[in-house]
């Protein structure tokens, strides 16, 4: 057997110099890199993003998927339509009609979960050096994505309701004027990730007022929507300008993530790329998911699993929220209105990055706030906390288990000084595990 060439590459990788320019920039997120210790069973994580899928009934679920193959398997087990299946198309405009959003099935395509949607976008629209703009922060995953196809990232300020229209218009005027060519603006409107905070009603029209006058594409990312803990939703951006936005959904947080199965309501022009990208890259989404998730619609009350997965989420959430009252006074946080998580600001000189280490040592797992902003190149200061999957009890001892953690460092701090920061390789932080963040 003969030998691969070794070219110019080295010994690790011999390959090295045949790879294109955007795969230099392939890096584990700083999310993945945690979950191989997070995920020991003596760690309280507070860092991934799980659904909890506890309250689902399996039993039924088997029953009713077993029938589904005896009924529709030589069709569910085959290739198929690379727009996804009609009628979960039809079905997911009546999901959508629960926020307002009146779609026809010709505009949505299925997708390999949201995350799939979004990598097709920027694939269409990004060339590498191109703006996309995005809150700050945003979404680890969707930053992977951006920085696969080289675009440089521009995030904007977010506060309380949400990103601040005046900073992203003084953002796009700069940008202009520099000459840049901004391709989309990319957002998560309700219970953001990792913020926790929801866009106002009142900054919607603006938000889509000026992204408009720019000729800047919005991508609305919105896996959380329904998942508001007194049932509210909001307007959809879709809603007010259905020919300026993408709108991305998911049954991963409304359902279950292991079918990955997403989905984009886009302008016919845009869905017409998109099908034929994603035609390319995968030829036709999961048969099998996407009759099983139509299965699951057809015959279950999925609205009622929704109201279930609402209270099952408030009562996390606040477990959460008075665990960090009793033993975190010293910081400051969000209380989300739905979603999974809470966005913690440490105390003043509290590196979040450096201070990982100490906190898995201390058997609690968090993501540090740096994975939200591209480069890393802020939220040392942030930490984001998750309550989905944890029991609520575990959720408190989390929270004691970190306050232990900052309380230590911030005695640190008051007798030397910012401590000097670790080597994450050298805590043990570094294998990746799969997840949903």
């Amino acid at each position: 057997m003969s030998e691969a060439p070794q070219g110019k590459g080295n010994r690790l990788d011999p390959w090295l110099d045949n790879y294109a320019a955007r795969a230099h920039g392939l890096r584990a997120s700083e999310t993945r890199s945690l979950f191989a210790v997070a995920s020991r069973p003596e760690v309280v994580s507070l860092a991934g993003g799980m659904p909890n899928l506890k309250d689902l009934p399996l039993d039924r679920l088997a029953e009713a998927t077993a029938s589904m193959i005896r009924k529709d398997g030589g069709k569910a087990l085959q290739y198929g339509n690379g727009q996804g299946l009609p009628r979960l198309r039809e079905q997911i405009t009546e999901v959508m009609a629960l926020e307002g959003i009146d779609a026809d099935p010709e505009d949505v395509i299925i997708t390999t979960g949201s995350q799939q949607a979004v990598d097709i976008i920027t694939e269409l629209f990004t060339d590498p050096g191109d703006v996309i703009l995005a809150e700050a922060p945003t979404y680890v995953g969707s930053l992977s994505i951006f920085s696969t196809y080289q675009a440089d990232v521009q995030q904007v300020p977010i506060d309380a309701d949400g990103v601040i229209p005046e900073a992203l218009e003084e953002r796009i005027l700069n940008l202009e004027r520099e000459g840049r060519r901004i391709k989309f603006f990319y957002c998560l409107p309700n219970f953001h990730n990792p913020a926790g905070v929801t866009l106002s009603e009142a900054r919607r029209p603006q938000i889509i007022e000026i992204c408009r006058k720019h000729h800047v594409l919005i991508v609305e990312d919105n896996p959380y929507g329904l998942l508001g803990f007194e049932g509210q939703t909001y307007t959809a951006l879709k809603t007010l300008a259905p020919e300026d936005v993408v709108y991305l959904g998911s049954f991963s947080k409304i359902f279950a993530p292991g079918y990955r199965v997403g989905w984009a309501v886009a302008p016919p022009a845009v869905r017409e790329k998109m099908k034929l990208a994603s035609e390319a890259a995968i030829l036709c989404p999961s048969s099998v998911g996407q009759y099983s998730i139509s299965m699951y619609l057809d015959q279950f009350d999925w609205r009622q699993q929704i109201e279930e997965f609402r209270g099952m989420y408030r009562t996390r959430r606040d477990a959460m929220i008075s665990a960090l009252e009793e033993h975190m006074p010293m910081c400051r946080w969000n209380v989300p209105a739905g979603g999974f998580y809470v966005w913690l600001n440490l105390p003043e000189g509290v590196d979040a990055k450096e201070m990982l280490p100490r906190a898995v040592t201390n058997l609690v797992a968090y993501v540090s706030g740096t994975a939200f902003y591209a480069g890393g190149r802020a939220g040392r200061d942030h930490v984001r906390l998750s309550f989905c999957y944890p029991e609520p009890a575990e959720i408190r001892e989390g929270v004691r288990r970190l306050s232990e953690v900052v309380s230590r460092d911030l005695e640190i701090l008051e007798l030397f000084g910012p401590v000097p920061e670790r080597s994450q390789g050298s805590n043990g932080i570094s294998a990746p595990a799969p997840d949903q963040i």
